[in-house]
């Protein structure tokens, strides 16, 4: 039985693959997808050569204590936000041994968006330990809760093999 929809369980299996080959690690710090990168990279057979952890950090709180956001990130941008994403990645750079890590916070809805930030809004942010990052933010539109997510998860990984192809 297959956990993910096909393209993104060949994305995940690529990715393996070429961390493995590169002896790149890479650790996720997620909100909106709530762990489904992570999910769909474990779910390859040889991932624990390149997954060194995850994080979720579904609440304000949880990004403070587990990814280090500064408070006042939160207050004046939001949690979705090119700022907050960015304190996201580098937290989990920080936090853990890896090479690469990824960074996602959104709106997934069917709520919680507004005029400013709608449903389907994603920041989605990049980095590797030379310093070389990749920030996007996506509008994916109110597709449904689990497309907004499962979207997510591939706009991650592309730029999760983007990073390794194009970094040191």
């Amino acid at each position: 039985m297959m956990l993910f929809p096909l393209d993104i369980s060949q994305s995940a299996r690529r990715i393996v693959t070429l961390f493995t080959l590169r002896k790149l690690t890479i650790a996720t710090a997620e909100s909106c997808t709530g762990g489904l990168i992570a999910g769909a990279l474990t779910d390859i057979s040889g991932s624990s050569a390149v997954i060194d952890r995850g994080f979720v950090t579904y609440s304000n709180q949880a990004k403070i204590d587990m990814l280090g956001v500064h408070p006042s990130t939160l207050q004046e941008f939001g949690a979705v936000s090119q700022q907050t994403a960015l304190q996201m990645v580098s937290g989990a750079m920080i936090r853990s041994g890896a090479t690469l890590a990824v960074a996602v916070t959104g709106i997934a809805g069917p709520g919680g968006g507004s005029d400013d930030k709608p449903v389907g809004l994603v920041h989605l942010a990049a980095r590797h330990r030379s310093g070389a990052f990749l920030h996007h933010e996506m509008r994916y539109g109110d597709i449904g809760r689990l497309e907004v997510r499962l979207a997510t998860v591939r706009t991650a990984m592309e730029m999760l093999e983007a990073l390794a192809q194009t970094a040191a």
